[in-house]
């Protein structure tokens, strides 16, 4: 266990800086920013959250049901235990 949290830590530690744009989209936004233009840039960064953020969201949704409704199943088997026995 230690090994898995030590390299863990060494590996968080040894990361390097990367960029995370292809070099299409960061061209046009430079080029863009450069001319006095922020908007495309601004935009770029709202549609990588949007994109960061789906599956976030989706998953959390689904594990909000899916344990809502063991909740649900839990007390009708609590409920059914007391009257029956």
């Amino acid at each position: 266990m230690n090994r898995i949290v030590l390299s863990g830590c060494l590996l968080l530690l040894g990361t390097q800086s990367i960029l995370a744009q292809c070099a299409m989209c960061r061209g046009s936004v430079e080029s863009s920013v450069s001319g006095g233009d922020t908007t495309m840039a601004a935009n770029l960064n709202t549609g990588i959250m949007y994109l960061f953020l789906a599956p976030y969201v989706l998953l959390g949704s689904l594990a909000f049901f899916w344990y809502r409704t063991s909740k649900r199943n839990a007390r009708k088997v609590q409920a059914a235990g007391h009257t029956a026995g």
